[in-house]
C-alpha cells in the first residue's frame, strides 16, 4: 500500500504489519510460550517491551536490535493475542497457513 491518505487506511496498514509480524513469530514460537503463562505472561512481555522503549527514550539511546517501531508493533500483537486468549480462540484455533509449529 502506498502512503495512506486517511487515518483509517493508515490504521489498516499497521494492522497488516502486525499480522505479518504475528505470523512470522508464530513460526518460531508456536503457541506454547503463550499458553504456558497465559494473560500474565502476555502482560509481562508487554511490560518488558514498554520498559525497553521507555529506557531508550529516557536515555536518548538508539536501539541496537529491533527498532522502537517494531517494539510498538509487538505490543499491539501481544494485545491482540490477549484478546484471542480471552475468547478461547488462541488455544483452539490453528493457523490457516501452515507453519513449522502446526504441521
Amino acid at each position: 500500500m502506498r502512503n495512506p491518505k486517511y487515518l483509517d487506511e493508515a490504521f489498516e496498514k499497521v494492522c497488516r504489519e502486525m499480522l505479518e509480524m504475528f505470523k512470522k513469530k508464530h513460526k518460531d514460537y508456536g503457541k506454547g510460550n503463550i499458553l504456558d503463562m497465559g494473560e500474565l505472561g502476555i502482560a509481562f512481555r508487554i511490560s518488558e517491551k514498554f520498559n525497553r522503549i521507555k529506557h531508550l527514550f529516557l536515555k536518548g539511546k538508539k536501539p541496537e536490535n529491533e527498532s522502537v517501531e517494531e517494539s510498538w508493533i509487538d505490543i499491539g500483537v501481544y494485545a491482540v493475542i490477549a484478546v484471542l486468549l480471552k475468547r478461547s480462540w488462541f488455544k483452539k484455533l490453528a493457523m490457516k497457513e501452515k507453519t513449522t509449529s502446526n504441521k
